[in-house]
C-alpha cells in the first residue's frame, strides 16, 4: 500500500496518444530513453503512483516529474531528447588532399 501525500497531478491520454506510446514502447529502432518514457507515461495514466512508475522504468522521481512536465506542456513532442551541449563536428578534408599538403 502507497503511504504519504496523493498527488493531484493526473495524465490524461488520448487514444492516439496511447497507442503513439504503446508502440514506441514495443519499438526497437526508437531510443530506449524515449521507449521507457513512453512506458512512464502509460504507467501513470493506468493509474500507477508517480515513485512506483518510477521505479518501474528505472527512472529518479525528479526526472519522472521533469518528462511529466515537458508532456503536459508540449505533448508527444516534449518526450524527444533536446540537443545537448556537445561541440560540432569540424568539417574534414579529404584524406588525399591531406597527404598532398604533407608531401607538398
Amino acid at each position: 500500500m502507497a503511504r504519504g501525500r496523493k498527488t493531484s497531478l493526473t495524465i490524461r491520454l488520448t487514444p492516439a496518444e496511447r497507442l503513439t506510446l504503446l508502440t514506441w514502447q514495443r519499438s526497437t529502432t526508437i531510443p530506449a530513453g524515449l521507449a521507457r518514457r513512453a512506458r512512464l507515461l502509460v504507467l501513470l495514466a493506468d493509474g500507477m503512483t508517480i515513485t512506483e512508475a518510477a521505479a518501474t522504468v528505472g527512472l529518479s522521481r525528479r526526472h519522472t516529474y521533469k518528462w511529466i512536465q515537458r508532456f503536459v506542456q508540449e505533448g508527444l513532442e516534449g518526450l524527444v531528447d533536446k540537443p545537448g551541449r556537445g561541440h560540432r563536428p569540424l568539417p574534414r578534408q579529404h584524406p588525399l588532399t591531406e597527404l598532398d599538403d604533407l608531401f607538398a
